[in-house]
């Protein structure tokens, strides 16, 4: 038995003045046949690591292709995707005969000329290897969940857990899923249900957290082999861009149409009442300063790196500093050129620094102040479940009563490493303010004695009435009130 592997990931906020190309891939993960480290996954390459963890013992032959991933930003230029993509479908044909296929994937990419990248790969990938070979994708839950991609597929499946601490988890039950089928043990089908909506749907919430794990419990039963939910990308200008839920049973497709209808239905019904509250940047500020414990993690998902946003807007700090906050910390703020001259500095100097504000008017103003830098460090990182998340140098400067974390390497709030690495022990402090939408969850909820969730003004808007779209399908809620969700495959 034959099975190949590769990864071609990341999320593309479309109206991002920063465009993707391969510079950042290569700043994220950019790794030739046999160069993955065998000690962790990277960014969507989890079921090429689990099959060649398990390859040798379950009796099948890996062919590992490429693996390439950049953190969340603008679109990929044509020639860069089109320069990865077709080195992997070289490898794919270079390895034939095969009997399945394991794809990474993030399922909310876009380059210039490709709103559905995934597709474009997997119909690719289909052409070369024929209709019996098996193909099994994983895919992050923010994605464009697109019929194009589910139908050139076997077997596809979403993340359940936002943060997302369970990518080994699903990537296991892709390859289980596969090796079953190319084995005759199953046959998978699949159902999608369009619930046409945008909305943010984390799982540290208790509506959602109930929801996902009634999910998990009807998996592997009645022939039920899995249960995905598409929460969308909303920061994504393409046709698709739309909540989906999508089950995978064992031939049975008349069960499949019914759950997913079923599952769809009270998806549907749960609109406005899965994402946390949010305050505006005062209210978020006094509400932290007021609360009795520590430390208060306030959370700034409008200019969420994760999301494509650049992760340099300073009107949550500006505030802090006006309002002379004490023992406050606040990170990431991406400034390559800042880290560079704190370097210059050295560790304890004092002098006026420009930063932050830089990338375009959603950054806000940059920050003129005299800092003095109270922590150094090259080559940092922080952890994500299993993983190590890269920052590049890293450098820590203090402002009145507020700390600050400058980064090179452009990336969301994930790690405690990402303040202890330059000497901020997050604990101590009374507030920490993160760059992040939830995925801070993992790492900083369990420090936290209260969680806020700040609306700045950064380009990533909770309100989604207020994002331009000119592709996206209508109607959808919350742009429009009367929908028309329904089985679509």
């Amino acid at each position: 038995m034959r099975l190949f592997a590769a990864t071609l990931a990341t999320e593309t906020y479309t109206f991002s003045p920063m465009a993707t190309c391969l510079d950042d891939y290569k700043q994220g993960v950019f790794l030739r046949p046999g160069e993955h480290p065998d000690d962790t996954p990277l960014m969507c390459t989890a079921p090429l690591w689990v099959a060649r963890k398990r390859a040798k013992a379950e009796g099948f032959t890996l062919i590992e292709g490429s693996c390439f991933a950049a953190s969340p930003s603008g679109t990929t230029t044509r020639r860069d995707y089109e320069t990865m993509r077709d080195e992997i479908l070289g490898q794919c044909k270079a390895a034939m005969p095969l009997d399945g296929v394991l794809l990474g994937l993030h399922g909310a990419m876009v380059a210039q000329g490709y709103d559905d990248v995934e597709g474009d790969i997997i119909e690719r990938v289909r052409a070369i290897v024929g209709p019996k070979c098996v193909i099994g994708v994983e895919l992050d839950p923010h994605c464009h969940l697109t019929l194009k991609r589910v139908k050139g597929s076997d077997v596809v499946i979403l993340y359940k857990e936002f943060p997302h601490t369970d990518v080994v988890d699903r990537a296991e039950e892709v390859l289980d899923i596969v090796l079953r089928t190319i084995r005759g043990k199953v046959k998978p089908v699949m159902s999608v249900y369009d619930c046409r909506q945008i909305g943010s749907y984390p799982t540290t919430e208790p509506m959602m957290r109930a929801f996902v794990d009634r999910m998990k419990a009807m998996e592997g039963k009645d022939g039920i082999l899995s249960i995905s939910i598409g929460h969308c990308f909303p920061y994504a200008d393409v046709a698709e861009l739309t909540g989906r839920i999508l089950v995978v049973t064992d031939g049975d497709k008349g069960k499949a149409d019914r759950l997913a209808t079923e599952i769809g239905q009270e998806f549907v019904s749960m609109r406005g009442k899965t994402a946390p509250a949010y305050h505006d940047v005062e209210g978020g500020i006094s509400a932290a300063i007021e609360f009795n414990d520590s430390p208060v993690v306030m959370a700034d998902p409008a200019d969420n790196a994760g999301g494509g946003a650049p992760s340099d807007n300073t009107t949550i700090l500006r505030r802090l500093i006006e309002r002379k906050v004490e023992s406050a910390c606040l990170g990431p703020i991406w400034d390559p050129i800042a880290v560079r001259l704190c370097f210059a500095a050295g560790l304890d100097a004092e002098f006026p620094l420009r930063f932050g504000g830089k990338i375009s008017p959603s950054s806000g103003q940059p920050i003129d102040a005299t800092v003095k830098v109270v922590g150094l460090k090259k080559d940092c990182w922080q952890s994500f479940g299993p993983t190590q998340v890269p920052l590049g140098d890293c450098a820590a400067i203090r402002i009145g009563g507020v700390e600050v974390v400058l980064i090179t390497n452009r990336t969301q709030a994930l790690g405690l490493e990402l303040f202890r690495n330059v000497g901020i022990e997050p604990t101590q402090r009374k507030i920490v303010a993160v760059k992040s939408t939830n995925h801070f969850r993992a790492a900083f909820g369990p420090i936290a004695k209260k969680v806020l969730y700040i609306d700045s003004d950064g380009p990533l808007s909770r309100d989604y009435r207020k994002i331009p779209y000119t592709k996206v399908q209508r109607p959808i809620w919350p742009l429009d009130q009367n929908t028309q969700p329904g089985l679509i495959l």
